[in-house]
């Protein structure tokens, strides 16, 4: 585990925001750029201090707010070392898959279920379609930097589209859709939250009761039709969504 050569850090002494608050920001960027990879090592909190002229008690509040957000930790004997970055996701109508790859996240699927099934009542609401109609249920494990994000439970139409679990563990299902000459237009989302169960939390290494952000999204294609309903979690500690808010005029 190779020491993190040094970064360069830009503080700017006259500006009201704290040089605390500077260099973590600088720091957070730094691991979702991935120039921190997980595993890094960060200089102690002497040399950082000495090389960018700032009191430790700074440098040790700077890194402290990362260990807090749970993108760095200490290890006694090791040294403060890169957890993961956070998944910060812009709430718009893209995959997942596409999102970490994009931010250099190195994406990785394990498909855990493909059949056809009978569907329920939501998924046939959702999808405009009668309960019971054939549908096919498939449900993924996501991974980021070999560590699970998300767990994916998606329903399709059935004759939508040809998948086998080698295809649909290389690349992302809008990608597959996209492929097929499907055009996603628009989605109707709800996201919330609840806490993990033990097979969740064994499923996504996080421990009963840790928070889950859940999510269904209805996707629907340029001429209207429902094409995919999606049922997800995400893992609390490893994911956020990105608002843009505007206010009315």
């Amino acid at each position: 585990m190779a020491k993190q050569r040094p970064l360069q850090f830009s503080l700017d002494r006259g500006s009201p925001v704290p040089l605390y608050f500077q260099l973590s920001q600088q720091l957070e960027a730094a691991i979702e750029r991935g120039e921190l990879a997980p595993g890094s090592l960060l200089g102690n909190e002497i040399e950082l201090a000495g090389r960018l002229g700032l009191s430790r008690p700074t440098v040790r509040q700077a890194i402290q707010s990362l260990v807090d957000k749970g993108l760095l930790v200490r290890r006694r004997g090791v040294g403060t070392q890169v957890v993961h970055s956070q998944v910060k996701r812009p709430l718009e109508l893209s995959s997942l898959y596409d999102d970490l790859e994009s931010a250099g996240q190195q994406p990785a699927t394990r498909v855990l279920h493909l059949a056809v099934e009978p569907a329920p009542a939501p998924v046939a609401a959702a999808l405009g379609i009668a309960e019971g109609a054939d549908v096919l249920r498939l449900e993924r494990l996501r991974l980021a930097h070999g560590e699970p994000v998300a767990h994916l439970r998606n329903h399709l139409p059935l004759g939508l589209l040809d998948l086998d679990a080698e295809t649909l563990g290389r690349t992302g299902l809008y990608r597959l859709l996209r492929q097929a000459g499907i055009t996603l237009h628009s989605a109707r989302q709800t996201i919330g939250a609840r806490a993990a169960t033990a097979e969740e939390g064994e499923l996504l290494a996080e421990p009963e009761g840790a928070p889950l952000l859940t999510m269904e999204r209805t996707t629907f294609d340029d001429t209207g039709r429902a094409v995919e309903f999606g049922s997800h979690l995400y893992r609390a500690s490893r994911y956020a969504f990105d608002f843009q808010l505007l206010a009315r005029s």
